[in-house]
């Protein structure tokens, strides 16, 4: 009982911390869009929306994974096309 509960602990730190990273790493991808960083901006928001798809795996959150994965495919196939 006692390490069900640290499991459920460890996975709601992981889940603090990769949220707010991948949360700030976002925002870089926004500010490099209004800097004109390309190709970085897209490095940036890649990461970031890998970072919340993870968040929504952790939580087994169905709308925050589709979201994020419908994202980052999204994302893919216009970087392929280019």
């Amino acid at each position: 009982m006692a390490s069900e509960a640290t499991n459920i602990i460890q996975r709601g730190q992981t889940a603090f911390i990769v949220k707010w990273i991948a949360s700030v790493i976002q925002i870089l991808g926004y500010a490099g869009t209004a800097f004109g960083w390309t190709p970085w901006n897209l490095y940036l928001f890649l990461i970031g929306v890998l970072g919340w798809l993870i968040v929504g795996v952790i939580w087994n959150d169905k709308a925050i994974m589709l979201i994020h994965f419908v994202a980052l495919g999204s994302m893919l196939a216009g970087m392929a096309s280019q």
